[in-house]
């Protein structure tokens, strides 16, 4: 976020309400319109100039963990306590598809690049490929180098990046038929990838968010004083890549910047009642949302 609002306290716009936990709120591409989901088992659309509820999408079981956007905005996949993979057509609220293969819930999915291939990942420790444009009902392709829980998936390029709670992020390059591998000892919640696709930042259970250098596997910068000990959280940069953002246990949203890994006091403030397990910043403006356990999720404007 640019220098002249980077000390200015954020301004709450909306709010969105849910049934218990919200595990997931991000925006579509473009961000005009917010999508979450949680513990009361229903996909919700807003507007996120407004607020404005527009629709629910309900098809779930059991709880929401997982939601993303395809390329083109016409589909979602979205996965959770079902063990399943769910595709949707985003117009009509129509499943068009549902992926079984998982022994246990499903963390995390992503698109690929051209809406193609829907990834997802599991309590069970494995990461599958799903082809969406072929009638098959079997993944094309299964990923099975975690030896415990997936938390985390990124699709870009021809690379997925993993991570797990055995400590790895694990970055497979699936044209090159490579995997790469980073170790951080402690359980791996999110990943955030930058934009020159040379680092990344993640986080892990020990209170602590880390800059990394991909190619060298050497630490840059580290982020401390949240608590982030037993919850998964994601965390977000700001769309200039100059603040790294993270909610924790104690409701609390931490700002850092990311050359010096000090805290910024002014973005830094108390924003949920209970545990935060979502930031996800604006692409292109100073906004962001944030997601808690108190069934919560609000959108905030800075330095207007």
């Amino acid at each position: 976020m640019n220098n002249q609002s980077a000390h200015t306290s954020p301004a709450l716009r909306c709010q969105l309400e849910h049934k218990g936990i919200v595990h997931v709120a991000t925006f579509n591409h473009g961000a005009q319109y917010v999508l979450t989901g949680g513990q009361d088992r229903t996909i919700r659309l807003w507007n996120a100039k407004t607020g404005n509820f527009i629709k629910d999408y309900s098809a779930h079981g059991y709880e929401i963990l997982g939601i993303a956007v395809s390329p083109n905005n016409s589909f979602l996949g979205s996965v959770g306590g079902d063990r399943s993979v769910f595709y949707w057509d985003v117009s009509t609220g129509t499943v068009l598809r549902r992926f079984s293969g998982h022994t246990g819930v499903i963390n995390a999915c992503s698109f690929n690049f051209d809406g193609n291939l829907l990834i997802s990942g599991s309590f069970d420790a494995s990461v599958r490929i799903w082809d969406l444009k072929s009638q098959q009902r079997h993944p094309i392709q299964i990923f099975q180098d975690a030896k415990d829980s997936i938390t985390s998936i990124i699709a870009s390029g021809s690379e997925f990046i993993i991570g797990s709670v055995d400590g790895y992020v694990r970055s497979y390059d699936v044209r090159m038929g490579q995997m790469m591998e980073d170790y951080f000892e402690d359980p791996v919640t999110s990943i955030h990838l930058l934009k020159d696709s040379k680092t990344m930042v993640v986080s892990t259970l020990n209170s602590t968010i880390r800059l990394m250098d991909r190619e060298r596997g050497e630490m840059l910068q580290k982020f401390t004083g949240h608590r982030a000990q037993n919850y998964r959280s994601r965390i977000s940069m700001s769309y200039d890549e100059a603040q790294v953002l993270a909610g924790d246990e104690d409701g609390l949203l931490w700002a850092w910047d990311l050359e010096s890994g000090k805290r910024n006091a002014g973005m830094s403030f108390d924003a949920h009642q209970k545990h935060v397990t979502w930031v996800e910043c604006h692409p292109k403006a100073n906004c962001f949302i944030t997601a808690a356990a108190d069934g919560l999720t609000k959108l905030w404007d800075l330095g207007k």
